[in-house]
C-alpha cells in the first residue's frame, strides 16, 4: 500500500466516522486498503457488493432505470446511509457510500456529494483501472469524514472526478425525516465522544411540555444502565394523528439540553428495528399497552410474536411507576407474559415516582 493511501486511510479511521458502503462495481481495491488498517472495525460498519440486478432491486427497493447512473449512485448512498444511522454507534456521526462505476456518492446528514469518473479507455488495464477508482472512492470517503485528501497517480486532466454537492438546511433534513426518505435526525446537545457506549437508552414521548418526570425519569434509567447513551425521542410521525409540523418538532426540540432522536416510526416494534440493542424507558402505562391483545387487533398470538421479534433485536424495557385510572402501579402490578419477562425490568417507586404529566401541565397552562 502506497505510504499516501495508508495515511488517509489512517485518518479516515481517525476521524471516528462511521460507514455503509454500497459497491455495485469496481474500486474494490479500496475496500481492501480501509480494512487492512488497524481501526477499520470502528469505521466500516458493512460493505455490500449488489452485483445483480436482484441485488440491486431488493437493496433499494425499486428496480433503477439504469444501474451506472448519477441516480443510482445517490439512492444507493441514501440506503446506505439509512443503514448506518440503524448500526452505528452512539453518538457517532455517520455516512452512505455508494459506487456504480462511474458515479461516487455520499451521503451525511446535511450533504450529498456526488463524483463523476470517466477513465480513458484502452489506457490501463481491468486492475489499474479498479486501483484509479479505488483512488476516487476513497478520496470521497476522505471528504465525507471532512479529512484531507489528494489523489497521486497518473490520472490524466479530463478523468479528474466531477464532483457536485447539495446541501440540506434544518428544515430539509427534518422534512426528510417525515417523508420517509431518512430514518431520523439525531441533536446532540452533549459531549458523547468521551466515552464509548454500547448502546442507547431512549425516552420516547411528544414532550408538549418536556418536564422534570422526564428527566428525573431517563437519568435513573440512565443510573440503571451506565453503559448507554441517554437520548430522548420524539416521533414526527403519529400513530392516529397527522405529522408534527417542521415549526411544532423545532419548537420541542427546543426544550433539550440533552440528545434528541427526531424519528419517523410511532411504533415500538418498528423503534426496536431503528434502534437495535437499545433499552427504552417507559411508564407502567405505556407497558400495559405493549402486551394487551387490544392494540394487536385482539389476537394474543400476534401481540406475542411481535414483541418476541423485538425481542431477538436485543431490545429492553425500562418501566417507571405511573398513574393508571387513579392508581399508581409498577411493572410488578402488570400481567406480563412469561415468554417476555426478561425484556422488562423495574424501575423501583423509591427510585422514580413523580405524579406529573405533559397533559395535566397543558390543562394549568390554558389555550
Amino acid at each position: 500500500m502506497e505510504s499516501w493511501v495508508r495515511a488517509v486511510v489512517e485518518a479516515i479511521h481517525s476521524s471516528r466516522a462511521q460507514a455503509v458502503i454500497y459497491l455495485a462495481g469496481g474500486a474494490s481495491q479500496a475496500l481492501g486498503w480501509l480494512l487492512s488498517v488497524p481501526g477499520a472495525s470502528g469505521t466500516v460498519l458493512e460493505v455490500v457488493v449488489p452485483y445483480s440486478m436482484a441485488s440491486m432491486a431488493q437493496l433499494l427497493g425499486k428496480m433503477p432505470l439504469q444501474f451506472t447512473s448519477k441516480q443510482a449512485a445517490e439512492d444507493m448512498a441514501l440506503a446506505a446511509f439509512n443503514r448506518a444511522l440503524k448500526l452505528s454507534g452512539p453518538g457517532l456521526q455517520v455516512m452512505g457510500v455508494g459506487f456504480t462505476g462511474f458515479y461516487v456518492s455520499t451521503r451525511t446528514q446535511n450533504c450529498l456529494r456526488t463524483s463523476h469518473v470517466t477513465l480513458s479507455k484502452g489506457l490501463r488495464s481491468r486492475e489499474e483501472e479498479d486501483k484509479v477508482s479505488s483512488y476516487f472512492l476513497l478520496k470521497a470517503i476522505a471528504d465525507g469524514c471532512k479529512v484531507p485528501a489528494t489523489i497521486q497517480s497518473d490520472v490524466q486532466e479530463p478523468e479528474l472526478p466531477k464532483e457536485s454537492v447539495e446541501q440540506f438546511d434544518e428544515d430539509q433534513e427534518l422534512q426528510q425525516v417525515i417523508d420517509g426518505q431518512v430514518c431520523m435526525k439525531v441533536y446532540h446537545f452533549s459531549d458523547s465522544m468521551d466515552k464509548n457506549f454500547n448502546r442507547k437508552i431512549i425516552l420516547p414521548g411528544s414532550f408538549n411540555p418536556l418536564h422534570d418526570g422526564h428527566l428525573r425519569l431517563l437519568e435513573v434509567a440512565s443510573s440503571m444502565c451506565d453503559d448507554g447513551l441517554p437520548c430522548f425521542e420524539i416521533s414526527a410521525i403519529n400513530a392516529d394523528k397527522p405529522p408534527l409540523s417542521i415549526a411544532e418538532i423545532k419548537r420541542r426540540v427546543e426544550q433539550f439540553r440533552k440528545n434528541v432522536i427526531i424519528s419517523n416510526q410511532p411504533y415500538f416494534y418498528k423503534k426496536a428495528e431503528l434502534f437495535p440493542g437499545s433499552a427504552f424507558v417507559i411508564g407502567a402505562d405505556t407497558a400495559a399497552r405493549l402486551v394487551n391483545p387490544k392494540y394487536y387487533g385482539g389476537d394474543y398470538n400476534r401481540m406475542l410474536e411481535i414483541l418476541l421479534e423485538c425481542k431477538n433485536t436485543g431490545t429492553t424495557f425500562l418501566v417507571g411507576g405511573r398513574n393508571i385510572e387513579g392508581v399508581f402501579k409498577v411493572l410488578e402490578d402488570l400481567d406480563i407474559p412469561v415468554e417476555l419477562r426478561e425484556m422488562f425490568i423495574s424501575i423501583p417507586e423509591e427510585k422514580f415516582r413523580m405524579d406529573i404529566s405533559s397533559t395535566d401541565i397543558r390543562k394549568k397552562q390554558g389555550p
